[in-house]
C-alpha cells in the first residue's frame, strides 16, 4: 500500500522515475536498509541521495518542495522539438544510416548519401512514443520524414 501511494504521488507530479522490486533480491533489500539507515520501504532516492519514505514524500508534496526536488518527465512535444533540432538535417526513419529497415528508408538514405549532406538519423522503430507522436506533431502520416533546421521537408516522394 505504501509503495502504491508513493508511485501515485510521483506520477501525479510528472516525476521521471524507475523502481526496483526489493522482494526480487533479499540481499539488496537488507543491504539498502543498512546503507541508508532507513528501516522501511519505499525509499525515494534522487540523484543517488536518499530523500526518505512515504511520510517525507507526503510532507514534500504538501509544502510544494517535491516539484523542485524531483526531475520531471519531458513532455512529448518538447522531446520531439529537441529531436527534430538535434542536427541541422534530421531524418526520422525505420533503421539508421548504416542499416535501413524498409525500402523507403533505404531509398532516402541512398539519396541523402549521394548529396553529400551531413545528416543524423533517428530510428522510429526503437521508440513507439516518438513514432506515433511525430506523425501527429508534423501532420505527416508516414515515414521516413526529413527535417531541415527544424522544419519538415517531407517524405521520400518530396525528397525525390
Amino acid at each position: 500500500g505504501f509503495s502504491k501511494q508513493m508511485v501515485e504521488i510521483l506520477q501525479k507530479h510528472g516525476v521521471a522515475f524507475s523502481s526496483f522490486d526489493i522482494f526480487s533480491d533479499e540481499e539488496v533489500r537488507q543491504g539498502l536498509k543498512a546503507f541508508s539507515s532507513w528501516p522501511t520501504y519505499p525509499q525515494l532516492y534522487v540523484a543517488g541521495e536518499l530523500i526518505g519514505g512515504l511520510d517525507i514524500v507526503k510532507e514534500l508534496e504538501a509544502s510544494g518542495e517535491l516539484d523542485t526536488i524531483c526531475p520531471k518527465v519531458q513532455k512529448l512535444e518538447d522531446r520531439l522539438k529537441s529531436l527534430i533540432n538535434k542536427a541541422p538535417v534530421m531524418l526520422f526513419m525505420k533503421g539508421n544510416k548504416q542499416m535501413a529497415k524498409c525500402g523507403f528508408s533505404k531509398q532516402i538514405i541512398e539519396i541523402m548519401n549521394n548529396t553529400g549532406v551531413d545528416y543524423e538519423t533517428f530510428d522510429i522503430l526503437e521508440d513507439e512514443e516518438v513514432r506515433q507522436g511525430l506523425k501527429s506533431f508534423s501532420n505527416w502520416p508516414t515515414y521516413p520524414q526529413l527535417y531541415v533546421r527544424g522544419e519538415l521537408v517531407g517524405g521520400l516522394d518530396i525528397v525525390k
